[in-house]
Order: structure tokens, then sequence, then C-alpha cells
């Protein structure tokens, strides 16, 4: 109950602090008493995160959310990770941090004149969406777990109090999962307390975190990614400040401060959860374009966008005109929090239950109607205020029309920008409708995009603001140019690369590198006003690595005997046999793997997860400057099994079955999918399948979540493949039965998936690069600030 009463107490806070805020705004005295009332909204908030910490800690299982993502088994950091595990707990942890910074940012606007009132009112608005989102009436995480009826599995339950009689009435059993429930409800504490029983010891233990969870990088990729949303909230902040206060200067060196801090920390938070993704999920890949993944990569390249744009506006502005793009600036300013918001509804609301394999689902419709009312509320407060305030913003300096002017340049790589986000957020909304786009989608038009908009990096360094005299232009551009073709040229013979596309960005990557190079020793600037250029050189290498590791991975699927050596990509990889580690509940697969004189020893994982009962498989890798070798057990044929193996087929990845190709193209889902999904109604998951053998291909549908139609057989090779389960975000498991090996007994085999991951290295060292480049533009603007 006291963790309810202090959110309650906050939003009724957070009220009255808006209240005294607005009254402020209108002339009254009452600053004193908004900054009071925001205080005890912060030490609410702050009282109830280290309560739910506590409950946690101590294990109070009579919670649903702690019953729910925490467990006894878990380690001490993943059990403070259950914190944001779920949906509660994740907004609890982006409040916390909102108000945390909601207390910098009424410092900072306290100190400038008549500004703090207008700054902490729209603040505050964000401070009420989530404390709205995890109040009582909602989804609180101190809610009980008998606030609704619910069932519980008897592993759960106190063994001493299930075998009381009473308890017989509440006790139910599902004979086809061969499990027994006890229902949790209002009836049943009741019925224990008469009974003169405590309650508090009632459940022993919770479900735990979903195994792909329970991982290092669980306790530091969620906080980064909702401590940049709660940063997101100062530029709406500010933005909205400065169209109620009619005055577009002073917003200009605070939000850029804060643009800064929100895309470095949306950035680490993001490669983050792609190494995450790298390390843990097998498929050897960092970015699955997957919606969820999207939505906050959408943000920081808004916020990206803005600081470019901002950039402008500061440097163009005169003593009676304001600068350039102000508009522009207002409206990513608030879309980039906005996008937030929108994320969150993609989510929260679970409309992307069938799309997204972060989704979370079974909402309500009363939380879907709050995000579509807050949604739709911020995103007009901009267009509003800019309309009211259209007199004073068209006074403003004109952007350079000339091509050669710096402002111009900027302008146009942050559109290209902007143009890269709409078109993600577009591929990414597709599921609201009914539809999806295909991978290649994404790749295809961000390739497209950055080929305009990569060399705009280095060439706009060239600029001047306004104009350029072209000639010089032409004559500091061409040694450079030179230069970075040489380097390109080497790069792609080496490589092999023959595709033009990526050629042209390849050159361009190393172009900007090179000019920036040029920049930092030409003019000898000091570490601190290298920033910008670091940040770019960072995220050409970036560009770099991606398409190199892309362009030049190998990957082999492999069945290895015990002790009888394969001969994969000129490395020879040898199963030595398996071990159980974490006492007993995996399995570690040896394999050595030979390459020349230099062996190493790899030992991939798999084990049934008591969490969901499915096989689970965690990859090792072999991480080395020049490539990373990695390898992801598939499955595992104990010596005198019959011949029947599970393999998994990724969307677009061929697998070979003897003389034949087989081919997941994509899933298929009917139009009224979604209206069906928020009805809870039934409907066919249709999966493309295409098999080919010497150049003849035959298409054709299962339908995954129907055990009558989720199997097809390839008769000539004796191969008959049933799907057991499925990823909606691009993968399928089949066993795959050999028809004429069935009563052969298998030697001990492990199948695997082996990959050779050239210079993926460089994309990691690029984000590095490009965090440390913000770091010190941060450090450089907050001390023009404080000047």
């Amino acid at each position: 109950m006291l963790g309810n009463i202090l959110l309650v107490a906050a939003l009724l806070l957070a009220l009255y602090s808006l209240l005294m805020y607005y009254r402020a705004y209108k002339g009254f005295a009452t600053i004193g008493k908004a900054r009071i009332g925001y205080h005890l909204t912060t030490i609410a908030v702050l009282i109830a995160s280290v309560l739910l910490l506590l409950f946690i800690l101590n294990h109070q299982y009579q919670y649903k959310y702690i019953f729910e993502y925490s467990s006894s088994e878990l380690s001490t950091g993943l059990l403070i990770s259950s914190f944001f595990g779920g949906q509660e707990g994740s907004f609890l942890l982006w409040l916390l941090f909102t108000v945390l910074i909601g207390l910098v940012v009424m410092n900072q606007a306290s100190k400038e004149k008549n500004f703090e009132a207008h700054v902490m009112m729209p603040f505050l608005l964000v401070v009420i969406f989530l404390l709205v989102m995890i109040n009582p009436l909602l989804k609180s995480p101190f809610n009980y777990l008998w606030t609704e009826p619910t069932f519980v599995d008897t592993k759960f339950i106190n063994q001493n109090i299930l075998g009381y009689s009473f308890m017989q009435n509440f006790i139910f059993q599902d004979k086809d999962a061969g499990k027994t429930f006890v229902k949790i409800s209002e009836e049943l504490i009741n019925t224990i307390k008469a009974n003169g029983l405590s309650i508090d010891n009632l459940i022993v233990q919770g479900k735990g975190l979903n195994p792909l969870l329970q991982n290092f990088w669980m306790q530091i990729h969620p906080p980064f990614l909702f401590l940049g949303f709660a940063l997101a909230s100062t530029q709406f902040a500010f933005a909205l400040a400065a169209l109620i206060k009619n005055e577009y200067r002073v917003w200009i060196k605070l939000n850029l401060v804060w643009a800064l801090a929100t895309a470095l920390v949306l950035v680490l938070g993001i490669m983050i959860g792609g190494y995450w993704a790298y390390g843990v999920l097998g498929w050897g890949g960092y970015w699955a374009w997957d919606p969820v993944e999207n939505s906050s990569l959408i943000p920081w390249i808004f916020s990206v966008a803005l600081i470019h744009t901002l950039i402008v506006q500061k440097y163009t502005q005169t003593k009676h005109k304001l600068g350039s793009l102000t508009r522009t600036n207002l409206i990513l300013s608030v879309f980039t929090f906005v996008l937030v918001v929108y994320s969150t509804f993609l989510t929260r609301s679970g409309i992307l239950s069938e799309a997204s394999v972060h989704s979370f689902s079974d909402p309500g419709s009363f939380i879907y109607s709050v995000l579509i009312i807050f949604l739709t509320g911020f995103s007009l407060s901009v267009f509003v205020g800019i309309y009211k305030r259209r007199k004073t913003l068209n006074n403003r300096q004109e952007l350079s029309q000339n091509i050669f002017s710096r402002d111009m340049g900027l302008f146009y790589g942050s559109m290209l920008l902007v143009g890269s986000g709409i078109a993600i957020l577009v591929g990414t909304s597709a599921p609201i409708f009914g539809s999806s786009v295909d991978l290649s989608f994404y790749n295809r038009v961000n390739s497209l995009l950055a080929i305009f908009m990569v060399p705009l990096i280095g060439v706009t360094l060239y600029f001047y603001w306004q104009n350029t005299d072209v000639k010089e232009f032409i004559k500091n551009i061409t040694i450079t140019s030179v230069a970075a073709v040489i380097v390109s040229v080497i790069i792609i013979y080496l490589a092999g690369i023959s595709d033009i596309l990526y050629s042209l960005i390849l050159f361009e990557s190393v172009f900007t590198i090179v000019v920036n190079l040029v920049f930092i020793f030409k003019f000898n600037k000091s570490l601190i006003l290298m920033g910008g250029h670091i940040a770019h050189i960072g995220f050409a290498l970036f560009l770099i690595g991606a398409i190199l590791s892309g362009l030049l991975s190998l990957s082999e699927t492999v069945d290895l005997p015990k002790n009888k050596s394969q001969i994969v990509f000129n490395k020879k990889l040898t199963y030595l046999g398996n071990e159980p580690v974490d006492n007993g509940k995996k399995y570690a697969f040896t394999v050595k793997v030979e390459d020349g004189n230099n062996i190493s020893v790899l030992k991939p994982v798999m084990y049934i997860s008591e969490y969901n009962n499915s096989l689970m498989r965690e990859p090792d890798i072999l991480i080395s400057a020049a490539r990373d070798l990695y390898i992801s057990p598939l499955s595992f044929t104990d010596e005198g099994d019959a011949g029947v193996k599970e393999i998994t087929l990724k969307k677009g990845e061929p697998y070979k079955a003897g003389n034949y190709e087989i081919l997941f193209e994509k899933f298929d889902l009917p139009k009224d999918a979604m209206e069906k999904m928020m009805n809870k109604e039934p409907f066919d998951i249709r999966a493309k399948m295409k098999v080919t053998s010497n150049g003849a291909s035959k298409n054709f549908d299962i339908i995954v979540n129907d055990s009558s139609q989720n199997s097809f057989g390839i008769k000539e090779e004796g191969l008959n493949f049933t799907a057991e389960s499925f990823d909606v975000s691009g993968t399928i498991k089949f066993d795959v039965t050999n028809l004429n090996d069935k009563e052969v007994v298998k030697a001990e085999t492990l199948s695997v998936e082996y990959r050779e991951k050239p210079l993926i290295n460089l994309v990691w060292a690029g984000v590095l690069l490009m965090s440390i480049g913000f770091i010190l533009m941060i450090i450089k603007r907050f001390r023009e600030i404080s000047n």
C-alpha cells in the first residue's frame, strides 16, 4: 500500500507544482511553492523507487510485478535489474531519471531571468504523464498479486499452506499441460487470513527474468535507454518554454547541451543493446531492424539532426533577427521527445505483440487510450505554439541559398537524417496497419540516403557561413579527395567489393575521416574543440565497419560428430564433448578451432530453460582485432539417438539440405490480423517457403501456429520438416526427421552455425569514438553556459 500511496502523492504534488508554476507565470508570487511541490514530488518518487528495490531484494512475491520478474535464484546484479525487467518498473526508472534531471533543469532555468516557470510547466507535463502510466488504477509495480484473479503454478506456492483442506477449492489442474495451478484472488487471501495464517509466505518463489535477459548487459542497457528517454524530455520543455515566453535566444545555449547529452546516452544505450544481441542471441548480427529497436534509434537520429540545426540557428542569429531554422528546431526538439513517447505507444499498447520480440502485450484498452491522448497532445503543442507565435518567428534570418555555404550544408545533412528517421518510422509503424516491410527496405533506403549525407560531413567543413569562394573550396578539397580515393581503392581491392553502392559509401566514409583528421592536425585545436571532428570520424568508422563486416562475413551450418574434424573456411573444427556448467543447469559444448598453428577452444552453451521450458542457446565468440570467430549451437544428437534434429531457419537465409536449398521468405499475416489481435481472436500465421534444386523452385505456405498444417517434406532426401516454434522477428524452429535413417544409431553430434565476422570491431570502435566526441562537445557547450 505504501508504494501506491507514494505514487498517488507524487502525482498530486506534481499537479500542485504545475498549478503553482502556472500562477507564477501569470505574475503571482508562487515560484517558491512550485519548487517545494516539485522537490516533494521528487522525494516521493525516490522513496517509491527505493521501496520497490527493497521489496525485490527481500523477495516480496506478494507484489505481482516482483513475482513476475524476480527470483531468489538470480544473482544480485540480475535481481536488481529485475527492477526494470517489465513495464511498470521500466516506467518507474524512467520517471526517477526524469525527476532527478528536472532538478538540474530547474536550477539552470532559475538563473535565467523570468524563465523557470516557462520551462518547468512543460517539463511537469512529462512527469505527470509518467506518473499517470504507473498509477494504481493502471499498472503500478506495487499492486498485489491478487488485485486481479491470477492462476499461479503450485511450484511457486508454500507447500505447507497448500496442504490445508480449504486450499482444495482454489486448486485447478491443466491436464493437457500436466500442471496444477492455484487461483490467487481476494477470496483466497481472506480465507487464509480467516484460518489464522499469514499471507506473507504464501508465494515462496518468483518466475524470474526471461533467460535472454539474464545477461550482464541487462544491468546496463535498459538504464542507458531510459536515461536517454528522460533526457529527451528536456528538449521538449525548452522548446515549449521558448514558445510560451516568445524568446528564442536563451533556449539555444541550454537546449544544445541537453540535445548532445541525449544523443550521447542514446547512442551508448543502442550500442550496448547491439553488442548484447551480437553476443547472446546467436544469429551473428547486432541490429535486426526490430520495431522496438528502431523506436530507440529514431529519437537518436532526430536528436543528431537537431544538434546540427541548432548550430545553424546559433551562428546565424543577429541582434535584431532570429537565427535560421528556428521553427525547424522547435519541431525537432519536441519530436525528439514525442518519438520516445511513440516508442512507448508501440511497446506498451501491445500493438506490436505479433511483430517485435521486445513488445509488451495485453495492456488494456484504457492504457491504449491514455497513450494516444498524451501522444496527440505532445505532438500538437508545438504546432499550436508556432502558429500563435508566427509573427515573431517570421522575423528571422533567412537560410542562405548558396549551396557552397555551411548553413545550407548543415541543413541538407540534417534533413537527410530526418528523412532516414521518417523512413524507419514508416517501416516500424507498418504493423499498426496490418502490414510489414521487408528488412531490405531499411538497408536500401538508408544506403541511398547515406550516399548524399555522408560526403556532406566532410565537404561542409570547407564551407564558410553564408558564402564560400568556389576556387578556394576546390583547391582545399582536391588533396583530401585524392587521398581518400587512393585509400578507398586499396580497401575495395583488398576486400574484393564489387557493389557500386557500398563502394561509394566506403569512399565517402574514408573521405570524411581524412577531412576531419586534416582539420584536427592543421588547426592544432585543443582536445575540447575536437569533439565534432572525433564524432564524425567515429560515425564514418562505424559505416566502414558495418559495410566490411557485412559483406565479408562467412557463415556455414556444420554437423560435428564427436572427435571427427570438419574443415570450414580453411579452419579445422573438432567437437570434443560436453560438460555440465552452472550447477548442472546448462551444458557447455567444447569445440576446438585450428587455424594453422593457432589453436583455440570455444564453448557454446545449450540448456532447457525452466522459465519457458524451451531450448536456449548461447554462442561463444573468439574475439580478435581483425575478425571474430563465432560459433552458435543449433542442436545436439546424443549417441544412439534416432535421426531427428532441430534447426532454425532465419528469414532470407537459405538452409542446405542435401541437394536442396530451403528458404524461409517471410511471414504472411491476414489483412485483419491487427483487428483480430486487439480482439484476442485467433488467426493463421503463414510462412512463405521456397525449396530449390538444380535451378527449379517450388513455393508453398505452411501455417506455423496450426499443428495440422505446419510441416512439409522433401521426399527425394527423405526429410520431413515440422515447425515447432516461431519468432515474429523472423525465425522458425523446425524438427527435421530423416525418414530414411530413423533406425540407424547415430554418433554423438553437435550441429553449429559457424561464422567469421571480419572487422566487426570497427563498428564498436566507431560508436565509442562518437561517444567521446559527444562528451567533448558537451564539456565545450557547458563551459559556454557557465561563462
